[in-house]
Formats: C-alpha cells, sequence, structure tokens
C-alpha cells in the first residue's frame, strides 16, 4: 500500500463549507415546535461523531443533519471530527461509547462493510456493536480530475493509464474505501492502472487534488459536488445509474462499457449496542423528518445521492447484504491494512 501523502485541509476550505449548509439550511427553516421527550429523552445534547477530518462528504452530511435535528428535538446535536484509520478510530469510539441514545455516528459503506475485512485488528465489530438507526443516502462515487487537467474525458484517462501503468496518481479518503476498491476493480478488470495515494478522509485529498499533488481523485458525489458546481474540477464518471444533481451529464462506467462497476456509497446513523428501542426508534423519527424537508432533500439531491431515510430495520438488512457483497470483493482484491 501506499503511504499516506502528509497534507491538511485548510481551514478556509472546511469553514467554507459549514457555511454553506449551514446559512442554506438556517435561510429555508420554518420554525417548528421540538418532538416531545419519550420518558425523558433527550435531555441533553447530542455528539454526532463523523470519524472523518472536516471538508469531506461523511461530514458535510453529518453537519447538514445536525443543523436541523436540534430544531427537531430540541436539544443541540453537535459534530464531533474523529478521523483517522479509514474511519476506525471514530468508529471505535461510538462503539465504546455509553449506550445511551447521546452518542451518534455517521457511519458508511466503507467503514461497516469494507473495513471489518480489510483490517486486521478493526476494533469493531459492525453487526454486535452497533444499532442502525436509517440510512441516510444511496450514492454513486465520483472520478474528478481537477479542472486543469489534461484529461476531458475518462477514456482519455484510461487509455494513459493503460500505456503507462502506476504513473497517474490517484487519491481516496483511505486505504479499503470504497473509492480504493473501485481503483482496485479496474486494475484487476479493466487494466486501468493507478497508482493508490490514500488520506485520512476526503477533505485533505480533495486539498491535494486541487492542489496538483494528486492526479485523480475518487470519492463521493456529495464530497465533489461543490467543485464540479464552480468548474474548480471535472466529473469524468460515475458509478451508478443514477444521475442527479451536477452530475446529471456524467457517463456512468456501465455506459462506458466497464463490467463489474457498479458501486453505491451510502451514509447512515448507528447507536451503540444496547441502546433502548424507545430511544432509537425516537432518533429515527427525528432523523427521517429531518431528511424528507424539502430543502435537506434538495441539498442531498444536488450532491448526487438519493435520500433513503428508512427504517431502522431495512436499514440492518441492507448493512448485512453489503457486508457479505464487500467482504467478497476485499479478498478476491487481495488488499488489507495490518
Amino acid at each position: 500500500m501506499s503511504r499516506p501523502m502528509s497534507s491538511r485541509l485548510s481551514s478556509r476550505l472546511a469553514q467554507y463549507l459549514v457555511a454553506v449548509c449551514t446559512v442554506t439550511l438556517s435561510a429555508a427553516a420554518p420554525a417548528q415546535q421540538p418532538m416531545a421527550p419519550v420518558n425523558g429523552f433527550p435531555s441533553q445534547p447530542l455528539r454526532i461523531v463523523s470519524p472523518f477530518p472536516a471538508g469531506g462528504g461523511n461530514d458535510a452530511v453529518t453537519r447538514v443533519v445536525a443543523t436541523r435535528l436540534s430544531q427537531v428535538l430540541g436539544q443541540s446535536a453537535v459534530t464531533d471530527n474523529r478521523g483517522g484509520a479509514g474511519g476506525n478510530i471514530g468508529t471505535r469510539y461510538v462503539a465504546e461509547a455509553k449506550p445511551d441514545g447521546y452518542t451518534v455516528l455517521t457511519s458508511q459503506v466503507s467503514i461497516m462493510a469494507v473495513n471489518p475485512t480489510l483490517y486486521r485488528a478493526p476494533g469493531f465489530d459492525p453487526v454486535k456493536q452497533f444499532i442502525p438507526v436509517t440510512q441516510i443516502n444511496a450514492a454513486p462515487l465520483a472520478i474528478v480530475v481537477s479542472a486543469n487537467a489534461p484529461w476531458k474525458t475518462f477514456e482519455e484517462l484510461a487509455a494513459q493509464a493503460r500505456a503507462q501503468p502506476n504513473r497517474i496518481t490517484f487519491a481516496t479518503p483511505g486505504n479499503g474505501t470504497l473509492s480504493h476498491l473501485v481503483g482496485v476493480v479496474l486494475d484487476k478488470d479493466s487494466q486501468v492502472s493507478l497508482q493508490h495515494v490514500p488520506y485520512k478522509g476526503a477533505g485533505p485529498a480533495i486539498n491535494d487534488l486541487l492542489g496538483g499533488q494528486v492526479d485523480v481523485l475518487i470519492t463521493s458525489t456529495s464530497s465533489v459536488s461543490s467543485f464540479i458546481q464552480t468548474g474548480r474540477m471535472r466529473a469524468l464518471a460515475v458509478t451508478s445509474p443514477r444521475r442527479l444533481g451536477v452530475f446529471t451529464k456524467v457517463p456512468t462506467l456501465e455506459e462506458l462499457g466497464y463490467r463489474n462497476a457498479r458501486f453505491e456509497d451510502w451514509y447512515g446513523f448507528f447507536v451503540p449496542a444496547g441502546t433502548s428501542p424507545e430511544r432509537v426508534a425516537l432518533l429515527n423519527r427525528a432523523i427521517v423528518q429531518v431528511l424528507q424537508m424539502p430543502e435537506v432533500v434538495k441539498t442531498i439531491n444536488e450532491g448526487g445521492s438519493d435520500v433513503v431515510a428508512n427504517s431502522s430495520e431495512a436499514f440492518a438488512a441492507q448493512m448485512k447484504q453489503d457486508i457479505a457483497r464487500w467482504s467478497q470483493i476485499v479478498k478476491l482484491s487481495g488488499a488489507h491494512v495490518d
């Protein structure tokens, strides 16, 4: 595996992303009465842990929901970024937290379905140590380059990658993320050989793509949609049939003739195992209410995702399917992290 490049997201970029989410949603927010507590819950602020640094898709979605969740529950919801080890550090923190409903995790496919197989000791068990609350979205990944990159289409990039294997670098939010596995599959199935450069989250990877330290970035659509809108990045392909928001004109890998290239990412909320069913149910109702607000739907759609907002049971079933699929892909890829 390549070592992560020593890069940090600039504070100005992080502040900009947070400000956009907060101002957009606050401006459209109508006054409303908070939900009635259930047996005194909640009676104190909630901590929502994003297991990646500020500036990536996980962080952005967490803040979009946290802004409104405070209004729905009548208690503040604070975003807590705990990045590192491909999301394992923040995830383990929540797994070991008191199961009282006040500590919530924003997780995703790469952490819950990939990391337990990829890492020899991830530090958590996604099934035994967590209760799914609700799935936030379903989204493709995007393969993007900076606006001044030489490649105008994915085929131009692929042709050079085949002619010069491992000369073109591709950044991802970390080893074992879906973004990384997309690169593995492209290499194994289509000989599109790119040199992997893993980061500790999408934010630092975005910063280095824009700065010219890496050539290509594979990450969630929500992480890069604002940069596509402003013309600072160019999307070459997406990994699912859906085309939403600023990605409506971007071809899918399947359309370009690549097999085994349908990859879907999701974000979702989890609480530690042992949290009472009534608190899980209340959190589900509150978060689903936020996700169904028109301005939140619009924000998520414009980022290239569909809103899901399902039941705890439906989300648990989806995660079970994904664990089976992705653990097999990781084994076939031969990727692992000690």
